[in-house]
């Protein structure tokens, strides 16, 4: 082994071990608490990785579509569970509008009502609102128009949450899935025009390192965020399988003094083995940012 990569290793074990022994998280946790979407099917290897919280997703848990024997079913999965269901991705479905000229709003409210209600049910408390496919427009469509609009519903969205304490999550998406809302900023000031408590902004690292945009948008948008999601940059893989350097990013969330969640949402190949890794890995890099001076 060359000497940068025994330093390099030193080095990570070294914060890692600040990590675990600055105490437990609590309402004064020095650093932003970790979780992964791994869903249900995953919370024992979730649990073993070191994780204590995970995201699952609408469409499984939380849904119209399931009969209330089913939602109770997953009530029962969620409260047997060694992690906590924190979030839930994947709200609307392509099939329903959320912008562009084909949205009825009356579905997506009468939607939305049951998903939250069903939220609050099962103790969730985030919903994050990616739903490329529901938010995308026609080409062409005037932009200026659209967003005026989605303003409009997500001012009901987040009346809604507050209605069912949870909180819906805007979240920045890329050009090669949607055309509408691409950047970290664009959704920042959606998340400002909407003004409700209950309707925050989603900081995807993941989507910035695809668009290239820069951590000091996210201290831009200090006042907006609520929450973050990660993954690394070219194949959307777990901390730690590529090795990207979040740091800059994780700098930028410590200097807005952002204390809240960093959830990892990526592809797993193994999971035995790339979720504890994960954890270490991102754990180490929180622990050199967030101790220092």
């Amino acid at each position: 082994m060359s000497n940068i990569m025994k330093n390099t290793s030193l080095s990570i074990i070294t914060s890692f071990l600040i990590f675990l022994t600055s105490g437990p998280l609590s309402a004064q946790q020095k650093y932003p608490e970790l979780g992964i979407v791994s869903g249900l099917a995953q919370d024992s290897t979730a649990y073993a990785a070191g994780f204590r919280l995970i995201g699952e997703s609408v469409p499984k848990i939380l849904s119209p579509t399931l009969s209330d024997a089913e939602f109770q079913a997953n009530l029962k999965r969620i409260k047997a569970a060694k992690c906590k269901v924190l979030s839930c991705n994947l709200f609307f479905p392509g099939s329903l509008k959320i912008a562009g000229p084909d949205v009825d709003e009356a579905k997506v409210l009468s939607y939305t009502e049951t998903v939250l209600s069903r939220g609050k049910q099962a103790g969730v408390k985030y919903i994050v609102l990616g739903s490329s496919g529901a938010r995308s427009i026609p080409a062409g469509y005037d932009m200026e128009k659209a967003k005026a609009d989605f303003v409009m519903l997500c001012k009901k969205l987040g009346q809604i949450a507050k209605k069912n304490d949870v909180v819906i999550l805007l979240e920045n998406l890329e050009t090669t899935e949607t055309n509408f809302i691409t950047s970290l900023k664009a959704a920042a000031e959606i998340v400002k025009k909407v003004n409700e408590p209950n309707f925050r902004l989603n900081v995807d690292v993941f989507h910035m390192l695809r668009e290239g945009e820069s951590p000091d948008e996210i201290i831009n948008a200090a006042k907006e965020v609520g929450f973050c999601e990660i993954a690394e940059k070219v194949k959307r893989t777990l901390p730690g399988v590529a090795g990207d350097d979040f740091r800059p990013y994780l700098r930028a969330l410590k200097k807005i003094n952002y204390k809240g969640y960093i959830f990892m949402e990526a592809s797993i190949s193994n999971a035995a083995v790339e979720m504890p890794q994960a954890f270490k890995y991102l754990s180490a890099q929180l622990a050199e940012v967030y101790s220092s001076k």
